[in-house]
């Protein structure tokens, strides 16, 4: 086979996959509506909280756990604090319902909205890093929580994203002290008779932690994020990446272009606005030496939209945050982005909701 052929099957390959080409061009991006930013109500808490858990259940938003910074936040060494607090709000007009509680204070899982409820999965708390996996469900002003089969290990900082029935979770660090990010990938298949987790192959690249995910017409993405390193005194240090990848069920992984710059840690999963997988600000690195830290600047406010079809990678706006470890959810026909960390160690309590502008 001559190398034209060669390259005709491989496109042919990506389009039945849903994944673009590896090889599309880098032109502009026009197929991402802009986005019309407004506040929701804030969260009830004077602080907010990074890696919540959040979701949709019963028609209602719901955001639950995550850690703050107790104290002096900008003295050493800082206290920080999980939470098990659950907040609901039943409508974008309402207040948040509070008194609810998690089974115990947990943040920095992975959150996935299905028709069922809110699957809540691994975490940490202020000692090590959780397995356990759970769905909360809003029913008639009752909040339940029922418990699903655990990860194979323990896991924390993840990505993830819903595909039909099933979850997928990539990435991650298996403990608090680990110098060395997750390179896994599971799924829960929930409509089957004995829903358990199965190991997949990992995608073709570094493993990481803090990545975007996101799904887009049944296959799953995998943007950026960190890995780690041992640094001179046993730390962790972290490389923040900018590779991007495609899976499709059945048929495996795709390498796509890279991201114009590093977005770890931004709102997850990623949502699709027009043809596009949208990621919103997220930390590119640019500040991580910034001293002192009371004066820090934020993280990136541009808009990175990924055209699936075309493979290409453009700025398309800014948002008026600066956010990273915070849920992203499709609520309403919103993009909602709950609390979150504005800069190290400062959180949020606001709530930013967007749709689409109408042409």
């Amino acid at each position: 086979m001559d190398g034209r052929s060669l390259n005709a099957v491989v496109c042919i390959g990506c389009l039945l996959l849903h994944c673009p080409s590896p090889t599309a061009g880098t032109g502009p991006d026009r197929f991402v509506p802009s986005l019309r930013w407004e506040k929701l109500p804030p969260l009830p808490d004077r602080e907010g909280f990074a890696g919540a858990f959040a979701g949709v259940s019963g028609g209602a938003l719901i955001v639950a756990g995550g850690a703050n910074i107790t104290g002096d936040k900008w003295a050493d060494p800082l206290q920080k604090k999980w939470y098990d607090t659950v907040y609901v709000l039943e409508s974008p007009e309402a207040h948040w319902r509070t008194g609810f509680k998690l089974p115990y204070p947990l943040g920095y899982g992975v959150s996935v909205t299905t028709s069922d409820g809110v699957i809540c999965c691994g975490g940490s708390d202020s000692n090590r890093h959780h397995a356990e996996v759970f769905q909360l469900t809003w029913h008639r002003g009752q909040l339940r929580i029922v418990a699903l089969p655990p990860l194979p290990r323990p896991c924390a900082l993840g990505s993830g994203a819903r595909i039909g029935h099933a979850v997928y979770l990539a990435g991650g660090v298996e403990s608090p002290a680990a110098t060395v990010a997750l390179r896994t990938f599971w799924k829960l298949d929930l409509a089957a008779p004995n829903p358990r987790w199965t190991i997949l192959d990992p995608w073709p690249g570094p493993e990481r932690m803090l990545a975007v995910g996101g799904e887009y017409q049944r296959s799953f993405y995998l943007f950026s994020g960190a890995r780690l390193r041992a640094g001179e005194a046993g730390q962790p240090v972290r490389e923040r990446l900018r590779d991007a990848y495609c899976y499709t069920p059945g048929q495996g992984w795709t390498r796509l272009n890279d991201l114009p710059r590093p977005a770890v840690g931004a709102p997850s999963p990623a949502p699709a606005v027009g043809q596009s997988l949208v990621v919103l600000s997220g930390d590119d690195g640019t500040s991580v030496d910034f001293k002192p830290l009371i004066q820090h600047p934020g993280f990136a406010r541009d808009i990175l939209a990924f055209d699936v079809r075309q493979n290409t990678w453009a700025q398309a706006g800014q948002v008026p945050f600066s956010r990273v470890t915070a849920p992203l959810i499709e609520w309403r026909g919103r993009i909602v982005v709950p609390s979150g960390e504005v800069r190290p160690r400062d959180r949020s309590p606001d709530v930013w909701s967007a749709v689409p502008k109408r042409n």
